[in-house]
């Protein structure tokens, strides 16, 4: 059980998003380290030396999560985490300037190339399934779902929806407000994909960010909003926004643990990652990190708000860190 962590973590994140600084987890070392039911052992070996991440904000409060437990038995071990979204990530990664990068969508096959060519190998890991959450204000009292033609009319390219009579016959005349990621997001990427039939391809008069607390407040305190994010923001900030049911033909569902996870929550779940370099595994401090992100990663994704994989998937991951291969891009 962690009964203290996902208090401190969502204190701490509120307080360095807002802040646009790069997380480094040593800040966390005395919060977590009081727990009795932390998941960290003594380490057998002391670890030093310093884990370089970035990417997805989406994935951020799992990784976060996970490098607080690991630096109660590894506290020489610093880990400054950036939140540039997915593709700001992989922009540092496939340069060489990161070990491992949050991604809440799959690597594109230019990426690889791109860390190929400057001689970087690396390996993709599953960390955690996320149902990507519509969600309005909790005052709204006329949205429950929308279907996925629905979402398309109000967010496709050209889209000029501005109120939400026009969404649907019987919506009241009230002004409709956008929020959603920003164009580096993989979270950005996927929802357009999904939704709108081609990746990025979206209407622009909204209020981006990537910062995904600035979304939640930009929603919770407007009547007329809409906007979406990774469910652990939902469920962080549940007193304040409504989620709104998504029909992709086959009836309204709701995002839960259950929904996401068996995958009735289509077409808006998904798999959280991360890559890492292969190189990167030469350091102890990264291979002991992700083998630890492995053993406890599950549970401490449900911690934050996300789901769990299976205890063999994770076991299946772990014994590719110590025999990594290089990734291959689906498309080749």
């Amino acid at each position: 059980m962690f009964l203290k962590i996902n208090d401190c973590i969502n204190n701490q994140i509120k307080w360095l998003i807002l802040s646009f600084a790069i997380l480094s987890i040593g800040l966390f070392a005395a919060c977590g380290s009081d727990d009795d039911d932390s998941v960290a052992a003594p380490s057998d070996e002391k670890l030093s030396g310093t884990i370089e991440i970035d990417g997805s904000s989406t994935v951020f409060p799992v990784t976060v999560a996970v490098a607080e437990e690991f630096r109660v038995s590894n506290p020489e071990v610093q880990i400054p985490i950036g939140m540039s979204g997915s593709g700001g990530g992989f922009k540092r990664f496939v340069v060489g300037e990161t070990d491992i990068s949050n991604a809440s969508r799959f690597i594109k096959l230019a990426e690889v190339e791109k860390a190929n060519s400057n001689g970087i190998e690396l390996m993709e890991l599953n960390v955690a399934w996320d149902g990507l959450s519509v969600v309005v204000s909790k005052s709204n009292d006329f949205v429950d779902c929308l279907t996925t033609e629905e979402l398309k009319s109000i967010w496709d390219e050209g889209s000029t929806l501005d109120n939400w009579s026009q969404v649907r016959e019987g919506f009241p005349d009230k002004p409709l407000r956008l929020y959603g990621p920003g164009t580096d997001s993989g979270t950005f990427d996927y929802f357009t994909d999904e939704i709108n039939g081609e990746e990025k391809r979206s209407r622009a008069d909204y209020t981006a960010s990537e910062d995904d607390n600035t979304l939640v407040q930009g929603v919770s305190g407007d009547p007329g909003a809409l906007g979406y994010f990774g469910y652990a923001y939902y469920i962080e900030n549940k007193e304040s926004l409504k989620i709104v049911s998504v029909d992709s033909g086959s009836g309204c569902v709701e995002p839960s643990e259950t929904t996401i996870e068996d995958g009735t929550y289509s077409p808006l779940s998904r798999k959280l990652l991360i890559y890492v370099k292969i190189s990167s595994l030469q350091k102890p401090e990264v291979k002991a990190f992700l083998e630890f992100y492995m053993d406890h990663g599950g549970e401490l994704a449900n911690e934050v708000g996300y789901v769990a994989l299976s205890d063999a998937e994770y076991s299946a991951q772990k014994a590719m860190i110590s025999n990594p291969v290089n990734y291959v891009h689906p498309s080749k």
